[in-house]
C-alpha cells in the first residue's frame, strides 16, 4: 500500500515536509502553521543538542524533523508502512540539513516482540490502532487493517532520553513496559503521552497514572499554561470529555527536568486554571 503526498514549506523547522494527501488531520493543521501546537512548544522546550530523543507513534514525522533540526539524536517508531516511508523522507530531509540526526524504526512499541493487527482510520491519519483479538471497535467500523511488527524499545535504543514522545493510540502503557530499562537510565526527561482511556490496552487508566506517579513523575496537562496535576483530578476531567473523542493529552517531568518551561506569563495562568479548573 502507497499513499500521495503533497509538501509544504515549514517556516520553523527551514524545510519542506511530506503530507498524506487524503490527511484531514495532521496535514492541514501543518499548513496552518503547526501540528499540536501546545504539545510542539513544550517538546521544543526540551530538547538540548546531543541529546537523545525517542519519539513513538512517529506518523509523518513532526516531532521527530523538531529534533533534528534542534541537534538532537532521534530514534522514531512508525508501524504503518504507507506512513512509515512518508516519516523516512522526511527523516532524511532533515538529516541532510542537520545539525542532528535520526533514525526510523518501522514497527509498533510495545511491551513484547511479535505481530499485531493494526486498524487505519480513513481520513484522520493519525489515528491507526492495534487491535487486541482483531475486533474492530466502534467508532473504527469497516475500516481497514493490515498486520505490524511490534518491539521493545529496550531492545533497539540505549541510554539516557532526554524527551520521550508516546503518541500511540491506546497503546502507551505496553509501549512504556517494553522500555522500562530505558526509563530507569532517563532519571531527567520530559514526557508528552496520550492518555485516551477509551482506547487504552493493557491496563486500566488509573494503572498508568499511578505508573508515572511511581517513577517521579510531575504531570500534567500539554496545554499552553499546564499546571502539577494528581492522577485523581487528571481522572476527573478525563472523565468528563466525550469517550470517544476525549482524550488528554499529558505532559510530565523528573529528575531536575523544568516543569515550568514556557515563561512566567503562562506559569501564572497554569497557577489560575489550576485554581478555577475542577
Amino acid at each position: 500500500m502507497s499513499a500521495a503526498t503533497r509538501s509544504v514549506h515549514v517556516p520553523q523547522l527551514g524545510m519542506e515536509l511530506d503530507l498524506l494527501a487524503d490527511d484531514t488531520i495532521i496535514g492541514p493543521s501543518i499548513e496552518r502553521g503547526a501540528w499540536e501546537e501546545h504539545e510542539t512548544a513544550l517538546f521544543r522546550a526540551h530538547l538540548e543538542p546531543g541529546c537523545q530523543v525517542l519519539d513513538l507513534g512517529a506518523n509523518i514525522g513532526w516531532f521527530s524533523a523538531q529534533a533534528i533540526r534542534a541537534g538532537c539524536e532521534v530514534h522514531a517508531f512508525e508501524p504503518v508502512p504507507f506512513i512509515a516511508d512518508v516519516a523516512e523522507a522526511n527523516i532524511e530531509r532533515a538529516n541532510a540539513l542537520g545539525p542532528g540526526r535520526g533514525v526510523l524504526h518501522r514497527f509498533a512499541a510495545g511491551s513484547e516482540p511479535g505481530t499485531a493487527t493494526i486498524a487505519l482510520a480513513g481520513s484522520n491519519r493519525g489515528d491507526n490502532r492495534v487491535l487486541d483479538g482483531g475486533t474492530l471497535p466502534e467508532d473504527m467500523s469497516g475500516a481497514e487493517s493490515l498486520e505490524i511488527r511490534i518491539e521493545r524499545v529496550d531492545d533497539h535504543v540505549r541510554g539516557a532520553t532526554r524527551v520521550i514522545k508516546i503518541d500511540t493510540q491506546g497503546s502507551e502503557w505496553l509501549a512504556l513496559r517494553g522500555m522500562r530499562r530505558l526509563l530507569s537510565a532517563s532519571q531527567r526527561c520530559a514526557l508528552l503521552l496520550e492518555f485516551w482511556p477509551y482506547a487504552l490496552r493493557g491496563c486500566e487508566p488509573p494503572q498508568l497514572l499511578d505508573l508515572l506517579r511511581a517513577e517521579g513523575f510531575t504531570v500534567g496537562k500539554a496545554t499552553a499554561a499546564p499546571y502539577p496535576m494528581t492522577p485523581e483530578r487528571i481522572l476527573r476531567q478525563a472523565s468528563r470529555r466525550d469517550p470517544v473523542r476525549g482524550g488528554l493529552d499529558l505532559y510530565a517531568t523528573r529528575g531536575g527536568a523544568p516543569f515550568h518551561v514556557l515563561g512566567a506569563k503562562a506559569r501564572l495562568r497554569g497557577l489560575l486554571r489550576s485554581w478555577r479548573e475542577e
